[in-house]
């Protein structure tokens, strides 16, 4: 028996290599624009540093050459929320619905699929010429929640999917035979399991609708959200506010994911201490 040297052979170092300049392809812009955005008052949009402050941060909130950032922000904030709501009940009970299997159940999974691959501006467009037709006003927490419902609903139908693909109906079968009723099982079974799995499905629904603008062009009417005011800052803003925006943005994002974590974390470690506990 060959005892191993520990050396490591070319082929290692070579994936090394590869994986290496993958990372730094994937969140090399994304730190770019982290430092970029630290620039000083008389900062531009490239290297070398101007001097190091957090001017452009206050001054995209305190100026109004920006636009109505500030109302863009809110305005995706409770777009993202009210998706995340939405989406993590809608799938919970569409996730258990799928659970027994009845007439048509194939062709209304592939029907609530669909819209993930239609193009998001045919299908805003679609949204925005049937409320016109219907008669109703274009508006962002209506249409354009629509919209973006559109887009998170199949990636939470998913998720759930595979959650459920895990779950074991057995301790369903066990409260039933307790007694409990099934409002019962459902609060004290079911969900207490699938809360994981319901967080996951409550950050994608966050995050797509956060990001989302080819499905907010044509669907939100005249108040954008912040990824359209984004798009429109950049054909007439030179300055690193730009970058500050990115920065701001991206914060959020890796915050609610972390928030996300946390969550799951804290409860599986009440799952082990409950169970030790029993």
């Amino acid at each position: 028996m060959t005892q191993s040297t520990g050396r490591r052979g070319a082929g290692f170092w070579l994936l090394a290599a590869f994986f290496a300049l993958f990372v730094i392809f994937l969140y090399g812009p994304m730190l770019v624009i982290f430092i970029l955005s630290f620039q000083g008052p008389t900062g531009g949009l490239t290297f070398p540093l101007r001097g190091v402050s957090t001017h452009w941060f206050g001054d995209l909130w305190s100026s109004t050459r920006y636009g109505d950032l500030g109302g863009a922000f809110r305005r995706s904030l409770m777009l993202g929320a009210m998706s995340l709501l939405i989406t993590a009940a809608v799938c919970l009970f569409a996730g258990l619905a799928f659970r027994r299997r009845f007439w048509g159940a194939g062709p209304l999974f592939y029907l609530a699929i669909t819209s993930l691959v239609v193009p998001g501006i045919l299908l805003g467009l679609g949204i925005s010429q049937l409320f016109q037709l219907m008669g109703f006003r274009l508006q962002w927490w209506l249409s354009g929640l629509g919209a973006h419902l559109s887009w998170t609903l199949p990636f939470g139908l998913l998720i759930m999917f595979a959650v459920l693909n895990r779950f074991d109906g057995s301790w369903e079968e066990a409260a039933r035979d307790a007694g409990a009723s099934p409002w019962q099982v459902l609060r004290l079974v079911t969900v207490p399991i699938l809360f994981p799995g319901l967080i996951a499905v409550a950050l994608f629904g966050f995050t797509l609708s956060y990001d989302e603008m080819p499905r907010s062009l044509l669907t939100v009417g005249g108040r954008n959200t912040l990824p359209i005011e984004i798009s429109n800052m950049t054909t007439n803003v030179t300055t690193p506010a730009l970058y500050a925006i990115g920065t701001v943005t991206s914060v959020i994002s890796f915050t609610v994911i972390a928030a996300a974590f946390v969550a799951i974390a804290i409860i599986q470690k009440r799952r082990a201490r409950a169970k030790r506990g029993a």
